[in-house]
């Protein structure tokens, strides 16, 4: 029995049309499936940044406490963290070098200030992250980032 070479070629020339469009439905039924996956992981991966960036901060006021005997004031903010404040109460042992790794006081993942009230009115001290829009208060994936709520 003999086969013909030239159909033989045609069958192992490559994939039919139908083979493609089966194959790019698979890959678009799971991209469909993991890409929402994977892109919400990030915003909760700022969340997650953003509540160590806090605890880093709340490290940092403690240790001003120790040595200053206070916390910086709401007027003194977090840049007492890094410089000498200028207004206010003084210190009078306040750690040359400051209190932060790097001479800068860290944004939240959003680019955004933290807000730092002293006296606060969940404690010593108030730290906050407005979280992704900015804004004072939301729900869910817009909920503000509070020191009094970590873990």
């Amino acid at each position: 029995m003999r086969h013909n070479p030239s159909s033989r070629r045609r069958r192992d020339a490559g994939f039919t049309l139908i083979e493609l469009l089966v194959v790019l439905v698979i890959l678009g039924v799971l991209a469909g499936i993991v890409m929402p996956r994977l892109f919400g992981r990030g915003e909760e991966a700022k969340r997650t940044a953003a509540r160590v960036q806090m605890r880093i901060l709340e490290d940092a006021l403690n240790q001003y406490e120790v040595d200053t005997g206070t916390y910086p004031t709401t007027e003194q903010g977090l840049e007492a963290l890094i410089r000498e404040p200028t207004v206010g109460r003084i210190p009078e042992r306040w750690r040359e070098g400051g209190y932060l790794e790097k001479a800068t006081v860290p944004k939240d993942p959003w680019g955004t200030d933290y807000v730092y009230l002293s006296p606060g009115n969940h404690g010593s001290f108030d730290l906050l992250s407005y979280g992704p829009d900015g804004e004072p208060g939301g729900d869910g994936k817009y909920a503000d980032i509070v020191n009094w709520e970590l873990e």
